[in-house]
């Protein structure tokens, strides 16, 4: 945990990703032949109500326990490759930079996250993201263990029970079944900061490690928790882009980014690759920033040509971006866009024509109104 980041709750997502078999999913943005996992949370909940999102949860102490490292190999980060220098100019993200060290714990933040990611994936949908003994270390990814041969319908329900009241418990339970997290399997993928003015309940915002992982076989049996998530779906990023334009499904502007991005990717190998390949490339840290037209919102991402050389990060300076102009007009007078236009909470449009950095891909540019800028870019 990190005392230090007041303005910052940390957390880890993760986007899960698994082959559809012989069924290819069928959209009009084309064919894809694997699903992501998307959650509904909520009516209740205090932050995106209703909304469609990836896994994940806030980071817990637990997550950070040096008895972890009694059952995970004895190895520089256990066994995770070292994420390379970031480009000259840049810095790795805060969030991974930490020396953990210095708050207490000698788990490192990048074993730390993908365990919270794994764990509440576990929490909110029933999977369990295992590797039997001590894990494959440094010599390679194992598969996935299904929950179903490891514990009966009523022992996963009742450990799910525990790990939900209690963090400590999934390092009770991994040590019950001879297992660890399968943190080898987690590929870092992007890191999003809740942006000033879009705080949850008591001024709440997020420091969230983004992680992929890919499962080879099908999609594994999800269940909502009956709390915090009312619903699952396995739907592969076309399709689920077709539901969010159909309204059928909300999503934050983030989720919506990430599957726009892979929508690039039309199959399961070539996600896997692609994420495989750039593992340790790292990424940057994206904090949106709000700037309200006479019609609309546009979250501003880092290198975007309106975006502030210098980010009210912590809201202190009470910074407010705003324009008597349209977005249309904006858009018409702007040449290097990385925006997401917000016409409304069912109206999202993105915008990218910058250079990725990382070796990462940008998103398929998709607007789910009538609106068309493309010509612009």
């Amino acid at each position: 945990m990190n005392p230090r980041l007041r303005h910052w709750r940390e957390a880890a997502t993760l986007l899960l990703a698994a082959g559809t078999g012989a069924r290819p999913g069928r959209s009009a943005l084309g064919p894809c032949d694997y699903e992501v996992l998307l959650l509904q949370r909520s009516s209740r909940s205090g932050f995106a109500p209703g909304a469609h999102v990836f896994p994940g949860g806030l980071v817990e102490a637990a997550d950070f326990s040096a008895a972890w490292l009694r059952l995970l190999p004895a190895s520089p980060l256990c066994g995770l490759g070292s994420v390379k220098p970031p480009p000259a100019g840049s810095g790795r993200a805060p969030i991974f930079a930490m020396d953990r060290r210095q708050l207490g714990s000698p788990l490192p933040g990048e074993v730390a996250f993908r365990i919270c990611a794994i764990r509440e994936t576990f929490e909110e949908a029933g999977i369990l993201l295992l590797a039997p003994g001590s894990g494959p270390g440094q010599s390679g990814g194992a598969g996935p263990l299904p929950a179903e041969s490891l514990l009966s319908a009523a022992e996963l329900g009742e450990w799910r029970r525990r790990v939900r009241e209690d963090a400590g418990c999934f390092l009770q339970l991994c040590r019950h079944l001879g297992c660890v997290p399968n943190i080898w399997a987690l590929h870092e993928w992007s890191n999003w900061l809740t942006p000033v003015g879009r705080a949850g309940p008591g001024g709440r915002r997020y420091d969230t490690a983004f992680y992929l992982c890919c499962l080879g076989e099908r999609p594994p049996h999800a269940s909502e928790d009956e709390r915090e998530v009312t619903a699952c779906l396995w739907s592969s990023p076309p399709e689920a882009i077709e539901l969010f334009k159909s309204r059928e499904i909300s999503l934050a502007p983030p989720q919506f980014y990430e599957l726009c991005r892979l929508c690039n990717f039309s199959s399961l190998h070539e996600l896997h690759k692609f994420s495989s390949d750039r593992a340790l490339e790292g990424c940057e840290c994206w904090m949106p920033i709000m700037l309200t037209a006479s019609d609309g919102l546009i979250q501003l991402l880092p290198g975007d040509e309106l975006y502030p050389e210098d980010p009210d990060y912590t809201g202190e300076m009470n910074t407010v971006m705003s324009t008597d102009k349209t977005v249309e007009d904006l858009m018409k007078e702007g040449s290097t866009f990385h925006r997401i236009v917000i016409k409304n909470i069912n109206s999202l449009s993105l915008y990218v024509n910058i250079q990725a950095k990382y070796k990462h891909m940008n998103p398929l540019m998709i607007n789910t109104d009538c609106s068309d800028y493309n010509s612009r870019l």
